[in-house]
């Protein structure tokens, strides 16, 4: 069987760093969720000018939380924040939001101990050449730039157990008790389409105008409401919208068969949208009166906001995969599949039979085959790379959470998504809003139940 599920995107408990490493050069894994949501603290002292020994800032359960841990986590957080391109809140307030984000963390691994769970040092390993990987760097070279940006790697290394530590609790307290139903997914559905938010609610419309003077007398306005009914009359016979729209309109889309293109509901006159909102695909309306004129309208497509497109783009790809460790360093892996591109392309070798014989993943015996793909089914750096192709190209070597890639695209297809499948994108989406909720309520009860005091505000 493939290993092609390592490359699946999912939670990598042991493969992501908080948001809070980034200025050492850890990327995030998307599907990391904040251990809390930060929000002010009040009530506390105002801080008393700098300080240049460690100090207690909060206890949690006895367990301190100490001014030089605020500010490590500090900087971290407003170097993401900049290299986001995020608004900085006022330092002093920030440092409060750190200290209590810190404080529902400590309560949340004191838990976790309690429980007895553990992050032993394989785990812990796998974690740092994630890290190392998706920063096309070798664990020597990732610890030489993490000296290099002034961070202790033993620092670091504590602060990644941790995370680790707290998704495992997450997973094992929350997630792991989610259940999505059948009702949960029909629900879910219903909510959206009767939803009366109009910026969720998308459009795809074709369009027919027949325009009407402002000077247009009654036989006049008459004449050209007759027009608009022939040109409605015709496309609900079947003919050409397009066709129709060129012949019949007075807009400028006219002449591209009357085409709007996907627009959010927000974005079209009241008028049409209000015509269309009952319509099925395909389903005409008109003549609808404006001030404009007399509308002809075809719904092409309708979605929304929060539902999965019934049409997605399929992409067939190959990939040699080669994961780098003690017998194979990252810039040796590149090298070499370097060299395997310029033997395909040199034809002296093929990319199936470069695969049999040297990938390391489940897809080797098929020369590297994964199969018909849709998207968000590959870690973001692969499924990057394989869009950026034309089908019959071949990247250079790209680096992901799992080691180092060639990858070549052999098609691509349009593909219509059945129920079933719609519905189990549907019961993701459910299920990660179920277990976005589940967590923050989690957490705001472990907290309520710990003990928490509060010495004196954190000095940025």
């Amino acid at each position: 069987m493939t290993d092609r599920r390592s490359l699946v995107s999912r939670r990598w408990t042991a493969l992501a760093l908080s948001a809070c490493l980034a200025c050492a050069g850890a990327a995030q894994a998307q599907s990391l969720r904040p251990s809390t949501q930060l929000s002010p603290l009040r009530g506390l002292p105002a801080a008393q000018g700098p300080r240049t020994v460690d100090y207690i800032v909060a206890l949690v359960n006895s367990e301190p939380v100490t001014n030089n841990e605020v500010r490590a986590r500090l900087l971290r957080v407003e170097q993401q924040l900049t290299q986001q391109g995020a608004a900085l809140p006022a330092r002093a307030e920030l440092a409060r939001q750190v200290m209590e984000q810190l404080v529902n963390e400590r309560a949340q691994l004191q838990q976790a101990s309690e429980q007895g769970l553990r992050v032993d040092e394989a785990t812990l390993a796998r974690a740092e050449q994630s890290i190392a990987s998706q920063n096309q760097l070798s664990v020597e070279e990732f610890r030489r730039r993490v000296a290099a940006d002034g961070m202790d790697i033993n620092f670091l290394r504590n602060e990644l157990r941790n995370q680790i530590l707290l998704q495992q609790l997450r997973e094992r307290e929350v997630e792991a008790r989610v259940r999505v139903s059948e009702n949960d997914i029909d629900d879910f559905v219903r909510e959206q389409k009767t939803s009366n938010d109009l910026g969720s609610l998308e459009l795809n419309l074709s369009h027919i105008l027949v325009r009407v003077p402002e000077s247009a007398t009654p036989e006049q306005v008459k004449g050209l409401e007759a027009r608009a009914q022939r040109a409605a009359d015709r496309a609900r016979k079947g003919d050409d919208f397009g066709t129709l729209a060129r012949e019949y309109s007075d807009a400028p889309e006219g002449a591209n068969g009357g085409q709007f293109g996907m627009r959010s509901a927000d974005r079209l006159p009241e008028v049409f949208v209000t015509a269309t909102r009952e319509l099925r695909a395909g389903e005409i309306v008109g003549p609808v009166r404006s001030p404009a004129g007399f509308h002809v309208l075809k719904l092409v497509e309708k979605r929304q906001a929060g539902l999965p497109d019934v049409n997605v783009t399929q992409t067939h790809a190959r990939h040699i995969l080669l994961r780098p460790g003690p017998q194979l360093s990252q810039n040796d892996a590149v090298t070499r599949l370097t060299q395997y591109r310029e033997q395909i392309v040199g034809g002296k070798a093929t990319f199936e039979a470069l695969a049999r014989e040297h990938s390391q993943d489940g897809s080797a015996s098929a020369g590297g085959d994964l199969g018909w793909a849709s998207p968000g089914q590959f870690v973001p750096e692969f499924e990057e790379a394989m869009n950026g192709l034309r089908p019959g190209a071949m990247s250079f070597p790209v680096v992901s959470r799992f080691g180092v890639h060639l990858i070549r695209v052999d098609e691509r297809r349009q593909m219509k998504l059945s129920d079933r499948e719609q519905r189990e994108i549907v019961r993701g989406l459910v299920r990660e809003k179920k277990a976005a909720d589940a967590l923050e309520s989690w957490a705001q009860d472990l907290r309520s139940r710990a003990y928490v005091e509060y010495r004196e505000a954190p000095q940025p």
